[in-house]
C-alpha cells in the first residue's frame, strides 16, 4: 500500500511503500489484552493496616439469646472483628506481598503493536475513533524529515495547519471535568488523546511539538499497543518521519 510523503508546507514530495507490518489483520482482542497489561503493571501495590477493623471486642458467652461465636462491642449487641460482620474487618484484603505484575507472551504482544499500527492506516477507524483530519489525506500521514528538525511550537502549529490535522488538536484541547471521587484527588480534569508523533530522532520533536494538547511523541522502538490504541480503542491519528518508516520496515528483516 502506497501513501503520500507531504512536505512541511503541505504539499506532497513522493509516494512511499508502506512497510509489510501495516498490512497485519485487526485483532482486537490481542489489542485489549496488551492494553490492559500495560495500565495494570502500573498499579501501585497497596495492602490494610495491621489489625485494621480488630476493636477491642468480646464474646458475650451463652445464655444473652445471640451467637456466642461474635465478638460484641461494649453492652451493645454490634459485632465486631469478623469479616461477616458489620464494621468488622475484611475478609481477604489484598497484601503488599502479593504479585501485582501481570505477564504476556512476546508473540503476542509484538502482535498486538502489529495490529494496532495496521489501524492508524484505516481511515475509517481513525474517524471513528473520534479525531478530526482533511480527508484527503492518506493515511497514516507520512512526512519528510525536515520535521525532525522543528523546535518552535509556533512552526509545528504551521505545519499542522497546512497539512490538515490541527483541528485535532483543536478538539484534545477540550477539557471537562471528571464524575466520581478523582476530581478531589488531583485529577478534576480529562483531557482526549490526539496526534501521535513517531520520529527517529525526539530531541527537536519534542520542543516544537511536546507542548501541544494531547500530543505524544515517540520512536518505533517505543511504540507498543497501548500508545497506539489508547484506552484499547484502535486507530489513533498518526505522523510518521520518512526515517521512523524506514526503521519500521527492518522490523521483519
Amino acid at each position: 500500500m502506497k501513501v503520500n510523503i507531504y512536505t512541511l508546507k503541505g504539499g506532497i514530495k513522493d509516494q512511499i511503500e508502506l512497510p509489510e507490518v501495516f498490512n497485519y489483520p485487526y485483532r482486537p482482542d490481542l489489542i485489549k489484552m496488551a492494553v490492559r497489561i500495560f495500565q495494570l503493571n502500573r498499579v501501585q501495590p497497596h495492602g490494610v493496616k495491621k489489625g485494621a477493623g480488630m476493636k477491642v471486642a468480646e464474646s458475650w458467652g451463652p445464655g444473652h439469646g445471640t451467637s456466642k461465636m461474635v465478638p460484641r462491642i461494649g453492652s451493645i449487641s454490634r459485632g465486631a472483628n469478623l469479616p461477616n460482620v458489620r464494621g468488622g474487618r475484611a475478609g481477604h484484603p489484598p497484601t503488599t506481598e502479593r504479585v501485582w505484575k501481570r505477564r504476556m507472551n512476546k508473540k503476542m504482544r509484538r502482535l498486538a503493536k502489529y495490529s494496532a499500527l495496521s489501524a492508524t492506516a484505516k481511515k475509517e477507524m481513525v474517524a471513528k475513533r473520534g479525531h478530526k483530519f482533511n480527508e484527503e489525506l492518506t493515511l497514516p500521514v507520512v512526512v519528510e524529515d525536515s520535521m525532525e528538525n522543528i523546535t518552535k511550537v509556533k512552526d509545528a502549529m504551521d505545519m499542522l495547519k497546512k497539512i490538515g490535522v490541527y483541528d485535532d488538536i483543536l478538539r484534545a484541547n477540550e477539557k471537562r471535568i471528571r464524575g466520581g471521587r478523582g476530581k478531589s484527588r488531583g485529577r478534576r480534569y480529562k483531557r482526549k488523546k490526539s496526534i501521535l508523533i513517531v520520529v527517529k530522532n525526539k530531541e527537536n520533536v519534542v520542543k516544537g511539538f511536546g507542548n501541544l494538547s494531547g500530543v505524544d511523541i515517540v520512536t518505533p522502538s517505543e511504540l507498543n499497543a497501548e500508545i497506539l490504541a489508547p484506552g484499547t480503542h484502535a486507530g489513533r491519528l498518526t505522523i510518521f518521519s520518512e526515517s521512523a518508516i524506514e526503521d519500521i520496515r527492518r522490523w521483519n528483516q
